[in-house]
């Protein structure tokens, strides 16, 4: 019952683990896997300053390693993870990421005149397609409407794989069955070819005399070499372009999906926001972003591996468990966020988020390499949309949670109508 309730309705079932156990919980996602849950903001904080030798989050995250590939920054630990993530580092911050701004807009303008007007549609497949055309041109460095349209179905039948309820029961009920027609086996299908796809790319560039040379970040994945002069393998390129792409587009677009879904259930807030817009403002969008992430936060928890026993609180975890910091219910603790479960983005102009208060990206050593770049592409979007539409206000009171794959999106989509502007 605790696996199905984790696995389908994961709010609820956090919300109500808390609620019973209190700030420490035990959660078995998995045989042999021990996951102590906790919304101790102080543990947060003993998380993401602590000895990265002694907790690892690598070993983690090792459940992604199907999708992603165990060479993956995301699964590494020690002086692997940090020789992978120096390589990563520059793409994402400094002039780059301004370079980038030009092309994100260009991409969301686009999409976003072709939504329909006056019906309601699901918000969330929009803004994949947005953010997986941002992330293929600004990390492949493909911007041609053939190459996009080709590494887009094997990429979004990897993810589809996993996204459905159904899906994801098929596969933890048939565990590593491989017959033809397993859930298992469709997925390892999806995988090769998405595989495929992306082979070509490493050894075509690789091929190319100048492909190192492009301002994408692939061209400088391609150009790196650390400390002992050495190249990324294939398999790791191949391993950290599976990871930017699939994390890269895929959290990014449901967080916007969510900000969509709370703007058209909160008129003033949007009526603010669209007053700022027009005076070129952003500090209540940021607001917004700030408020969406942590009200709906699109992955539940962060997890590291203890090495050798650890104290957190009252308790003294063993060696192999996990320990993880939810980020769900850290961000609906009341005496960090009183009235937690209302959408006031005015409390974050009142007051900048504390460090291990506000976690949508993690912490430490180890927190989100992409967010600068993810919150940059937020902002632009959502520009695009309001200066590109007018979003009518929505009925009821919101949409439920539901797991798809990595993240926890809207039931329905973020369900929106438009008008012209």
């Amino acid at each position: 019952m605790m696996r199905a309730g984790f696995m389908f309705t994961p709010t609820r079932f956090l919300q109500r683990s808390w609620e019973r156990c209190g700030d420490y919980f035990t959660l078995l996602p998995a045989p042999q896997r021990v996951l102590i849950v906790t919304v101790d903001p102080e543990a947060v904080r003993q998380v993401f300053t602590g000895d990265p030798a002694l907790l690892h989050a690598g070993e983690g995250n090792i459940v992604l390693a199907p999708i992603l590939g165990r060479r993956s920054v995301l699964l590494l630990d020690g002086s692997e993870h940090m020789r992978q993530r120096r390589l990563l580092l520059p793409p994402f911050h400094g002039e780059r990421m301004r370079a980038y701004a030009q092309e994100m807009a260009e991409v969301a303008e686009r999409h976003v005149a072709q939504w329909p007007r006056g019906e309601g549609f699901g918000s969330l497949p929009s803004m994949q397609a947005i953010t997986f055309e941002i992330i293929v041109r600004t990390v492949l460095g493909v911007r041609d409407p053939e190459g996009i349209d080709r590494l887009g179905p094997p990429l979004r039948a990897l993810l589809d794989t996993l996204a459905s309820r159904r899906r994801m029961l098929m596969l933890a009920v048939a565990g590593g069955r491989t017959g033809r027609r397993s859930p298992w086996a469709q997925f390892l299908a999806a995988r090769r070819e998405a595989d495929e796809q992306l082979y070509d790319q490493i050894r075509g560039r690789r091929g190319q005399e100048n492909g190192r040379g492009g301002d994408d970040v692939f061209s400088l994945l391609l150009a790196a070499r650390d400390e002992d002069g050495a190249a990324l393998s294939e398999d790791e390129l191949r391993d950290e372009l599976m990871t930017l792409l699939v994390a890269g587009h895929e959290t990014t677009a449901t967080a916007l999906a969510w900000t969509l879904e709370r703007l058209v259930r909160h008129p003033d807030v949007l009526a603010r926001l669209i007053a700022e817009e027009r005076e070129d403002g952003e500090a209540y969008l940021d607001a917004v972003i700030k408020e969406t992430l942590r009200l709906r936060p699109v992955v539940p928890a962060v997890a590291r591996r203890l090495k050798a026993p650890m104290r957190f609180g009252p308790w003294e975890l063993p060696a192999g468990v996990n320990i993880a910091p939810s980020i769900y219910l850290l961000h609906r603790r009341p005496d960090l966020y009183p009235n937690p479960d209302a959408f006031q983005p005015e409390r974050f102009l009142e007051r900048p988020p504390g460090t291990y208060e506000w976690i949508p990206f993690g912490g430490g050593v180890r927190r989100c390499l992409g967010a600068s770049f993810a919150l940059q592409e937020m902002r632009i979007v959502l520009q695009a949309v309001l200066r590109g539409v007018r979003l009518r206000p929505g009925r009821g009171s919101g949409e439920s949670t539901r797991r798809r794959v990595i993240t926890l999106a809207p039931s329905r989509g973020g369900r929106i109508v438009v008008e012209a502007p």
